[in-house]
């Protein structure tokens, strides 16, 4: 199940609650998810996995997976480990991301998992980081990522 959630639905409840709603299908997924092909399979406070199926319709032309999707299923990630510790009524955005490519993603690595865990929750600044494997669980990518944490009511519409 893909859609987006009101604002109000997304910040009643906290954010891990959230999320293991994303994974048990009593909240949607969003719909960006279905289109790069990952999705979040597990949440616990501060920490979150996704897999994702890296495939040719993600290639740049130099035939290897864009870097997009890679900062991308590595953002959602690090966002989601954030995520996990809002309590209700909270928002967050992202500030800044930091990546490192280690190694090409190709078609052929197969399912890869990536894994967000907190660095440090503050009262308004979250900091994370994540890591991109393959199956055999070598290296493809890994990065920080700062949020800003604040009420919802700031949340744009």
């Amino acid at each position: 199940m893909f859609g987006v959630v009101s604002r109000e639905a997304l910040v009643a409840g906290d954010g891990l609650s959230f999320l293991r709603g994303i994974i048990d299908g009593t909240q949607p997924a969003p719909p960006f998810a279905e289109a790069m092909d990952f999705d979040l399979v597990e949440a616990e406070e501060g920490r979150v996995v996704f897999t994702g199926r890296p495939s040719a319709r993600f290639f740049n032309p130099l035939g290897t997976i864009h870097g997009g999707w890679t900062a991308t299923i590595l953002d959602s990630a690090m966002a989601c480990a954030a995520h996990s510790t809002l309590k209700p009524g909270e928002g967050y955005t992202t500030l800044e991301m930091k990546l490192n490519y280690v190694r090409p993603v190709m078609p052929d690595t197969g399912t890869v998992r990536c894994e967000g865990r907190l660095i440090h929750r503050g009262g308004s600044v979250i900091t994370s980081e994540g890591r991109l494997v393959d199956g055999q669980g070598k290296l493809l990518a890994h990065g920080t990522e700062t949020c800003l944490v604040f009420p919802a009511k700031k949340m744009g519409t």
